[in-house]
């Protein structure tokens, strides 16, 4: 089904029932399939390709040669029937590819709004990505990783499956990432390691000078203490004042299952 106010190009093929929103724009020589669904006035560029069962938001940006719901690769799939969600207003870039979900893995692939998947980054089975998250040109996400919100990863960065990405944080380009990345944290290297605050980056968002004192002083004695980290992590229960930003500090170390990259 198809909103009269759509703006097909006449090399375009279009499954009758995929489903389009008021005013999306489908460029020259793209394929869009039957169980997709697109918001309104999402636009979607030259030579892109959107199928499996996939729902993209409203006002979002394809670019040439994006392939998006393609199936997992993954040897455990077996054609069930997994999805793809991706919210309003995001930008993906040239020749992203961004895969559905397993059934071992919940099913699901879904990435927030306002996001920007720069050109030939890769986005794998089952990965939960939040709102304003940005990855950078080439960088693979491999399955079942979790970015937060406002997090932030550079150029030709590899991300191990499993990982989670904490809120806030940025990731250096060519980093090689096998454990949690901290929530607020300036990540880089190979492996990663911990330099210190995302500082720009909890500016932007607000977060107030006491906050940001209360982290540097968890972020001293958690990285740079030589502690281990169940010391470090009493340490910081006792001796830093409690604000929402060193609770989800804490409440996200001791959540890994991956161990968090250290200094």
């Amino acid at each position: 089904m198809m909103a009269a106010t759509a703006t097909i190009h006449p090399t375009a093929i279009i499954d009758p029932q995929a489903v389009l929103g008021e005013g999306v724009d489908v460029g020259p020589y793209s394929v869009i399939g039957p169980n997709v669904r697109i918001g309104s006035g999402t636009r979607i560029g030259v030579h892109c390709v959107v199928e499996g069962y996939t729902t993209i938001g409203s006002d979002c940006q394809l670019f040439t040669g994006a392939v998006i719901g393609s199936i997992p690769q993954d040897l455990k799939y077996a054609g069930e029937k997994t999805e793809l969600i991706i919210g309003d207003r995001n930008r993906i870039r040239e020749y992203v590819t961004i895969n559905p979900g397993t059934k071992g893995g919940g099913g699901k692939t879904v990435i927030g709004s306002d996001c920007l998947l720069m050109a030939y980054s890769h986005v794998a089975h089952d990965c939960l990505i939040g709102n304003h998250v940005i990855i950078a040109n080439t960088t693979e996400l491999a399955g079942h990783i979790e970015i937060e919100d406002g997090a932030v990863m550079g150029g030709l960065v590899g991300i191990h499956q499993f990982v989670r990405v904490g809120r806030l944080s940025i990731t250096g380009g060519c980093s090689r990432v096998a454990q949690d990345i901290p929530p607020y944290s300036t990540c880089a290297g190979y492996p990663t390691q911990v330099f210190g605050l995302n500082n720009e980056g909890l500016r932007r968002a607000g977060v107030s000078a006491e906050s940001k004192e209360l982290l540097h002083k968890a972020f001293r004695l958690l990285f740079n203490s030589g502690l281990s980290m169940s010391h470090a992590l009493e340490r910081v229960a006792k001796e830093v004042a409690p604000c929402p930003e060193v609770t989800r500090l804490l409440e996200f170390i001791r959540q890994s299952k991956r161990g968090v990259c250290r200094a």
